[in-house]
């Protein structure tokens, strides 16, 4: 499955301004890096892959619409898909985003 081409012109217009930005194609979606770090990503299987605090990944999966991200069967802490559901409106993603960004930027930039 495709990534929805709408979801990441939305993430887009959010992160255009944050410097080191890249975008790199992977997880099956469109990710959004800073500094070498991915922040958010607009999933293949529909909505986002958010990078977060390893440490606040159970707090967070109280949020709607919030989950594990699973990756060859195991969950990932520091890693929540949030389904599309959940970043409808602006001011979710807006919120999803941030907390992606937020997480990347605290992050030393790869070379």
């Amino acid at each position: 499955m495709a990534y929805d081409e709408h979801l990441a012109e939305r993430v887009r217009e959010l992160v255009a301004a944050h410097a080191e930005l890249t975008e790199k194609r992977m997880f099956g979606g469109l990710a959004f890096l800073i500094g070498g770090h991915m922040s958010v990503s607009v999933s293949g299987a529909g909505g986002l892959l958010v990078r977060v605090d390893p440490q606040q990944t159970q707090a967070l999966l109280a949020e709607p619409h919030a989950r594990p991200m699973v990756m060859r069967g195991r969950e990932m802490d520091g890693w929540l898909r949030v389904d599309a559901e959940g970043v409808r409106d602006k001011r979710a993603l807006e919120k999803w985003v941030r907390r992606g960004v937020a997480y990347a930027q605290s992050l030393p930039p790869k070379s």
